[in-house]
């Protein structure tokens, strides 16, 4: 079985986000198939989960370290200053890299999971190296520094933007193998990275959903409902955006609706706009987000940036939740518009197709099978392990097959 060291930013557990839930599959589906080595940072509170992990893990050894570089001004500065992107610098250990120049060559492929990691691959590494673009994280800089807000945070964003673009280049020009969600894949293209090197990947959600019983129109409340980190950047400003902009749109037609918010650690801004209306719960975290779904009518998912899949969306999906989006949150779907998802472009569109959904029942039960068989037959962690272990499978090959013609070759020339 040949040996597989995977460098991720952050302990993937517990899986609570789309970034996390994706390495964890991964590295359960790769450990079916390689001797895998987990290296990572330890941030926050991942060391106190890290004996929860390690007692599941399907990986043969975790080599981890605690770094903790803020997210802040003088973090930046030193960013700079190491001629390494903020979340690069933020993610980068020199012990640990120490360790892993030890490993790597007792290693046939080494896995870069996010850009974080790309300072982490040896300048000499002679095996195969690949690189896990969950998203196209640069294009997520600079969308934020389009929104109105703070012309100096906005300036140092776009900047930022710069940064990780060039940094996203050079590891993908490196890798011989790179995965990457379709819509994400066209920017390394346009970027001048070979199309042959580049294999399409998802975020995906939680497709064991599918096999629960379908929801009722006749079951639900009046009543939206959204899932996701609450302290992240792109679900605070997307919510106040909702909250300010649609949710008094609906209430002028019902004001007896509810919308439950689920997630961890909201941001302070969210907590004010909420306190305004009675009708708007943070829920925090919810164990089983099954007693959210089955009494809603209607997922949200406003998302003004971003990059890649929305795992929120697809959850909803394969719950055969109807869905209300913007085209941020529906990138990477293949979806047919007021079919898989109602996705609007503006707050006018985002009412009146939440409106629709509210009392629509047909329409509503239309999309609640359309989603779920859309997932279905696309969308699920079974057939995207199957296509990237083949990706992964041809790449061995080929570089085996470049290592001994380039072997024969220098033969040929000493016997000369």
């Amino acid at each position: 079985m040949k040996k597989l060291l995977f460098i991720t930013p952050e302990l993937p557990y517990p899986p609570q986000s789309g970034g996390k839930v994706k390495s964890l599959k991964m590295l359960e589906a790769l450990g079916q198939r390689y001797e895998v080595t987990l290296v990572s940072p330890l941030k926050l509170d991942d060391a106190d989960h890290r004996p929860a992990f390690e007692a599941q893990s399907p990986c043969v050894q975790h080599i981890h370290r605690r770094v903790n570089v803020p997210r802040s001004a003088k973090s930046l500065v030193s960013s700079y200053l190491r001629g390494k992107p903020l979340n690069v610098h933020r993610s980068y250990d020199a012990a640990l890299a120490q360790q892993i120049r030890r490993l790597a060559p007792s290693h046939d492929v080494i896995f870069l999971d996010h850009y974080e990691v790309s300072a982490y691959l040896p300048d000499n590494y002679q095996g195969m190296v690949v690189y896990h673009a969950h998203n196209a994280y640069h294009q997520i800089w600079d969308r934020y520094a389009r929104l109105p807000g703070n012309p100096a945070f906005r300036l140092a964003a776009l900047a930022e933007s710069g940064r990780v673009r060039r940094a996203e280049h050079q590891i993908a020009k490196r890798a011989d193998l790179v995965f990457a969600a379709p819509n994400d894949a066209e920017l390394l293209l346009d970027s001048g990275i070979d199309a042959g090197k580049i294999a399409h990947t998802y975020h995906l959600g939680d497709d064991s959903q599918l096999e629960l019983p379908q929801l009722e129109f006749a079951s639900t409340e009046k009543k939206l409902m959204y899932v996701g980190l609450l302290g992240w950047e792109a679900n605070v400003v997307g919510l106040l955006w909702f909250i300010e902009n649609v949710w008094p749109r609906l209430l002028q037609e019902h004001s007896d609706l509810t919308f439950d918010i689920v997630g961890k650690n909201p941001d302070q801004r969210l907590m004010d706009a909420v306190a305004i209306y009675p009708g708007i719960r943070l829920r925090g975290f919810v164990q089983d987000l099954q007693e959210v779904y089955r009494d809603s009518r209607v997922s949200v998912a406003p998302l003004l940036f971003g990059s890649g899949m929305k795992v929120k969306v697809l959850d909803a999906m394969a719950r055969g939740m109807p869905t209300v989006t913007t085209p941020v949150g529906a990138e990477g779907v293949d979806y047919v518009n007021n079919r898989h998802l109602c996705v609007a472009r503006n707050a006018e569109d985002m009412a009146q197709a939440t409106l629709q959904l509210l009392k629509d029942e047909t329409l509503w039960t239309r999309m609640r099978d359309e989603s779920r068989s859309l997932i279905s037959e696309r969308y699920t962690w079974s057939q995207l392990f199957a296509s990237m272990h083949d990706a992964m499978d041809t790449a061995l090959l080929q570089q085996h097959s470049e290592y001994e013609t380039t072997h024969q070759s220098n033969e040929t020339l000493q016997h000369a």
